[in-house]
């Protein structure tokens, strides 16, 4: 009997502790973002995860068992920050982006992206979860370059610094002579949706092309008595080959995005560019000399006379525009961007200036993958 009643008060006992568990234990109510290997992807409430199987309760499929052995990834989703009215948008590949330059906010792992624009396309990796992998290109791949990118999070969410690198080439159009490169380090303070950029660079370019300019030894030169004829008598000339000069500009950027709606934002790209350019001009003078009856006389090649031409030039590119983003995998950007300029060329004492602008409008649609 005693055995009995024990083993009542142990049963009793058993089910109120239960029951207290479950009265303290609450529920889980956060979301979850499921994504599977086959980039299939669920947002909802995980009602239960018994180790081989998770049951997912969603809006629009209801209570749905995924096995674990198919998930790639879970991650919890925020109401308000991580959703446009009822859709999921997230972080997102393409807030990493603005029109031609970036932000400091990383790639996620496993989420790249392409962009098409009207004149190439590129494609971005990530790496690892701060850094990424890029190439651009023209649609005739050439010229091709290399895009780096290197984040540095900071405990402030919203304060984010970052590196980046572009190493270009010519390629096949000019048999691989021409490179360039623009190196910078960025600042970014905001979240994914709304935020500014400051960034600073370097960048440099040359053509990779090479000229002759042809000398002679100074001199006088008299004419030669020929088939009847006086004529000039020409010195031997000396050519000598010079690569082109290299374009040097340090680089000012400044960009930023902000929603204007469930599925569009604004996104403004500028770019202050400071160039300088040296080139190096010869000059030599030659007179002709002719006696009393107008013959050919004599020839006087002066000295070789070397000059400067300095060309330095403030850019502006101005890169206004719209994205409209109809889902979290695909986006279009429209930019109304133009180019204003300011040049000045020096050559000895004579300078000479010019303003320019022309437009450069943009369209660029992006991927997912």
């Amino acid at each position: 009997m005693k055995k009995i009643l024990s083993l009542l008060f142990f049963i009793f006992a058993l089910v109120q502790s239960s029951e207290l568990v479950a009265q303290v234990t609450p529920a889980d109510t956060n979301l979850y973002r499921v994504v599977k290997f086959n980039n299939q992807e669920y947002i909802g409430k995980i009602l239960s995860d018994d180790g081989r199987e998770i049951l997912l309760q969603t809006t629009s499929l209801g209570k749905i068992y995924i096995l674990k052995s198919d998930i790639q990834s879970i991650t919890s989703v925020n109401r308000e920050s991580d959703f446009v009215g009822d859709e999921y948008r997230g972080t997102g590949v393409f807030t990493t982006r603005y029109q031609f330059s970036t932000n400091a906010f990383p790639l996620q792992k496993h989420e790249n992206y392409a962009l098409v624009n009207l004149y190439g396309p590129e494609v971005h990796f990530s790496v690892s979860s701060n850094f990424s992998v890029g190439v651009m290109a023209t649609w005739i791949a050439s010229p091709i370059a290399l895009a780096l990118k290197y984040t540095i999070p900071t405990r402030n969410e919203k304060l984010n610094f970052g590196f980046g690198t572009l190493l270009g080439s010519a390629g096949y159009l000019n048999q691989g002579k021409g490179y360039g490169g623009l190196h910078w380090a960025m600042a970014t303070y905001g979240d994914r949706k709304n935020n500014i950029t400051l960034s600073l660079g370097y960048s440099y370019l040359n053509m990779g092309e090479y000229s002759g300019n042809s000398t002679y030894q100074p001199g006088t030169y008299p004419a030669i008595f020929t088939n009847g004829y006086w004529q000039f008598e020409y010195p031997q000339n000396t050519v000598e080959t010079t690569k082109s000069p290299t374009t040097k500009a340090p680089i000012l950027g400044i960009a930023g995005i902000t929603s204007v709606g469930k599925k569009a934002s604004f996104v403004m790209d500028m770019m202050f560019m400071f160039g300088e350019k040296v080139e190096t001009d010869m000059y030599q003078s030659v007179d002709y000399n002719y006696d009393p009856l107008n013959n050919p006389s004599s020839i006087v090649v002066g000295p070789v006379v070397t000059l400067q031409r300095i060309t330095n030039s403030i850019n502006c590119l101005i890169m206004p525009g719209m994205r409209f983003q109809k889902s979290e995998n695909a986006a279009f950007q429209i930019s109304l961007a133009g180019v204003i300029g300011y040049s000045t060329t020096q050559v000895s004492s004579q300078l000479t200036s010019k303003r320019y602008s022309f437009p450069v409008p943009m369209c660029s649609w992006f991927y997912k993958f």
